[in-house]
Parts: C-alpha cells; sequence; structure tokens
C-alpha cells in the first residue's frame, strides 16, 4: 500500500532506539524526509546515516522533550531545514522505571509537557501542510486499572491517560485547520534492551503473565506499533481523528465501544 508520504515532512521524537527508530525508518522507506531527536548525540548520528542511507533528506539533534523552551526551538529549526511539516510524531516517555516523586515529576515533564511543548511548536507548521498529522505513541496503561508491581507504574498510567484526554481534546479544536490528531496505544512490546526484556530477565512471572493475557500468545514487535503510527499519519488516514488505537495482541480484553 503506498501511504502518500513521499515528499512528506516529518518529525518524530525519541527516534533512536524502540518504537520511535521504527516509527522513522519506516517514514524513511516511504519517502518521507523525517527529522529526530534523543539525548545521546552518537545514537542521533547512527540514525541519521541510517535514515539517509534509506533515501530521507534525515536530520536529527540532540534535544531532551522535558527542556520545552529548547524542545520548542528545535521543532522551529527542524521544520525550516525540512522546508515544512506535514507530521508531528510525540513519542518519548520516562517509562514506568522511577519510583516516588521522582518518577511522577519524570514523567510529568517528558510525557506530558513534553507532548504538549511538542505540538504547541508543531502546531503552526502543520496548519500550512495539505496533510497536517500528529499522532501521540501513548500506552494502554493510560486506559486500564490493573495491579502491577513496578516502580512508577502509577505515574506512568496516569501521565498516559493525560496525553489520550489531550489528543482527543486537541483534535477538535485543530480539526478546523485540517489536523487529524490520533494515539497509538501499545500493550507489552518486546525488542533488545526494551522494558520488556529487563522483565523477562528480572521479573520472570510478570513477563509470563503478560504472554499469557495477550491472546495471540506473545508480545508485540516495536515494527508493529510504528506500522499502526505511521498509517494513521498518512494521508490514506485521512479520515481518522480523535481515535486511541490499541496495539496489544488482545491483552486489553475489553469491547471497546
Amino acid at each position: 500500500m503506498d501511504l502518500q508520504l513521499r515528499g512528506k515532512k516529518a518529525i518524530v521524537t525519541g527516534a533512536t532506539r524502540g518504537i520511535g527508530l521504527r516509527v522513522a525508518r519506516l517514514l524513511a522507506d516511504e519517502g518521507a524526509d523525517v527529522a529526530i531527536c534523543s539525548r545521546t548525540e552518537a545514537a542521533v548520528q547512527r540514525t541519521v546515516a541510517e535514515l539517509r542511507g534509506r533515501g530521507s533528506n534525515a536530520i536529527g539533534d540532540v534535544v531532551d522533550v522535558a527542556q520545552g523552551e529548547a524542545l520548542r526551538a528545535w521543532i522551529d529549526a527542524a521544520a525550516e531545514r525540512l522546508r515544512g511539516l506535514d507530521v508531528f510524531v510525540s513519542n518519548v516517555s520516562s517509562g514506568p522505571s522511577i519510583a516516588g516523586e521522582a518518577g511522577w515529576r519524570a514523567c510529568i515533564e517528558s510525557d506530558i509537557l513534553g507532548a504538549v511543548s511538542g505540538c504547541e511548536a508543531a502546531l503552526p507548521h502543520l496548519r500550512q501542510s495539505q496533510a497536517g498529522a500528529i499522532v501521540f505513541n501513548a500506552s494502554i496503561s493510560g486506559v486500564m486499572a490493573k495491579a502491577l508491581r513496578a516502580p512508577g507504574i502509577y505515574a506512568y498510567g496516569s501521565c498516559k491517560a493525560a496525553v489520550i484526554a489531550y489528543a482527543a481534546q486537541l483534535s477538535k479544536d485543530v480539526a478546523r485547520d485540517g489536523i487529524r490528531v490520533n494515539c497509538v496505544s501499545p500493550g507489552p512490546i518486546y525488542f533488545e534492551g526494551g522494558p520488556w526484556e529487563q522483565i523477562r530477565k528480572h521479573a520472570p512471572q510478570m513477563y509470563d503473565d503478560a504472554l499469557q493475557e495477550c491472546v495471540l500468545g506473545r508480545l508485540g514487535t516495536p515494527e508493529e506499533v510504528a506500522a499502526a503510527i505511521v498509517f494513521l499519519a498518512s494521508p490514506v488516514s485521512g479520515f481518522t481523528t480523535s481515535q486511541n488505537l490499541h496495539v496489544d495482541g488482545g491483552y486489553m480484553q475489553h469491547i471497546a465501544f
């Protein structure tokens, strides 16, 4: 399927590993020019080189999305260097790894304020596009209440819920500008160096429980989440907005009305 992304301009935050990296790769493979950021210089350089090898006029810089002023300045500069902006993918998350108040602050600053600051900076550029789209990488943790023994899980789930609500509200306001806003909420996603690899090593019972609760009988891959994100970002999905798509292998065993 041609996603009609050739020549489009995209920004993806946190795109040097995991789901973000796969989103950037897929956008490049579809012919988009991609700007990426992360907090590690070597990772940014490596990823930009890879994306250019895939034919994308890719650019990248070191940015911490928790630093709102720096993030907004970078998005403005990136959109100018790309000569426009059609797609903004808000991907960065602190994850449920820090316990206590520090975990709450990390989630609020990266997951919520990072998403909001990024959108506020991206919107003036997206309004100039004929196919403007925003996609948030959220989590099923934002819509479920489940006993999980993981540090920072309350903060993580609460902040992802805030992102999902923000996206839904934003989608109504920017629709008049031709901008679509959607979320993708992954379930348990396994990749080398990722959180579920650590869970498999250090909390095998939690890993086995997740395997049993995913009705497909396995954990997901970052490529599968990236495919959903890029589809929602593409003009092919042009009549879809205000949605929160679960990519979770049936982990959320409910009827979604």
